[in-house]
């Protein structure tokens, strides 16, 4: 079995099909695997406390789940894309 030790080796597939072969003969190297896992720093966020209608979060969980997230993980990625749109619409580059 060949190992993956730089995302460059990495080619473009054509097809799940492609892409199953060449795992069947293809691992990831540890360093790369371990490289690439995100380990939050507690300084890196700040938590609130956010009100919600019950309804909303049950649907807001509903969607989440759909999407196979955690729903405040999908919250944060809603409010950083919203955040990137309004910026974009005011010129704000802060």
């Amino acid at each position: 079995m060949k190992t993956i030790t730089a995302w460059s080796e990495l080619p473009e597939f054509q097809s799940d099909e492609e892409e199953c072969a060449f795992w069947l003969e293809h691992e990831l190297a540890p360093q790369l695997i371990n490289g690439s896992i995100h380990s939050p720093d507690s300084r890196e966020s700040t938590t609130i406390t956010l009100r919600f209608d019950p309804r909303m979060l049950s649907r807001i969980k509903r969607i989440a789940r759909s999407r196979f997230l955690n729903y405040q993980s999908m919250m944060k990625q809603w409010l950083a894309e919203r955040m990137e749109e309004e910026m974009r619409r005011s010129g704000d580059g802060d």
